[in-house]
């Protein structure tokens, strides 16, 4: 059966902890099975300067006051850490979460965001590549000692150890980078704009993906619009009251899992699509 999943806001507007948590504690009433948040640092476009709170302290909030969801990042940009820390932050949400993370890894895309924090942007999936590795043996519970251009550790460790191997789930669809981690991930996952937001386009899009590792799709939902997803120009949103069909075409087209991509999001509009679309 499709899993659903919703995504929490990001620039759509500035929203507090508090807000967060409650739309949090309603997709998990209304029984979506995942939450999950954006890894971004600054946007900085025509809609001017935006900016979300950084994704891995708001999972640990997130992450204590659920209890089923199972929660992550849409998806962590490893350019951002230092890839053993990043690990060991990783571990850390998984144990306050109960061993509820889903870890999403991805190379970025945004070099605003890069310049501005003083991130090196170049050389992207080469460091993916190096940073991948580091990530994927520490949460698997290994030591690591590794030497590459980019990254080097020696004899790293997660103490205390992950009480579980943390799935992965990588986010991105270019040949290199699904090249990369496609044989270690279980789960690959796309944005919207990239399938078109349509099962046709995920059937075609989601093909090369190899048996066994389970495929997930973000699905825009208008749920009374408004547009605030500015970047979402490239795809027409599903009307919420059409979810129910549209997330059974995604299943009859090899879709494993739907993250909905809500149009306005916020508690409201958590509950009256979850209407349509956990009850299907």
């Amino acid at each position: 059966m499709l899993r659903i999943g919703v995504q929490l806001p990001e620039v759509e507007r500035e929203v507090s902890f508090a807000d967060y948590a409650a739309m949090a504690r309603a997709a998990e009433e209304v029984g979506f099975e995942s939450i999950w948040v954006g890894d971004h640092y600054l946007y900085r476009d025509e809609q001017g300067e935006r900016g979300p709170w950084e994704a891995w302290a708001l999972l640990a909030g997130l992450a204590a006051v659920t209890e089923r969801v199972k929660l992550g990042p849409l998806v962590a940009c490893l350019g951002f850490h230092a890839p053993a820390v990043l690990a060991k932050t990783a571990a850390t949400v998984d144990e306050i979460s109960g061993g509820r993370l889903v870890f999403g890894v991805g190379a970025g895309w945004n070099e605003t965001e890069f310049r501005a924090f003083g991130l090196p942007f170049d050389h992207r999936v080469s460091r993916f590549e190096e940073a991948f590795e580091i990530v994927r043996r520490l949460v698997a519970g290994e030591h690591v000692t590794f030497a590459g251009r980019y990254h080097a550790v020696e004899e790293a460790v997660l103490l205390p150890a992950p009480r579980r191997s943390i799935p992965l789930m990588i986010g991105g669809n270019g040949p290199r980078l699904l090249g990369i981690a496609l044989p270690h991930a279980q789960a690959w996952n796309t944005w919207f704009d990239s399938y078109g937001n349509t099962a046709g386009g995920f059937a075609r899009l989601s093909a090369p993906i190899p048996a066994g590792v389970a495929k997930s799709a973000c699905v825009l939902v208008d749920a009374g619009g408004g547009g605030a997803r500015t970047n979402a120009a490239g795809s027409r949103p599903v009307p919420a009251e059409r979810i129910a069909a549209h997330l059974a075409e995604l299943a009859d087209a090899g879709a494993d899992e739907a993250i909905l991509v809500i149009d306005p999001i916020d508690e409201r509009s958590i509950r009256a699509v979850a209407a349509h679309a956990t009850t299907r």
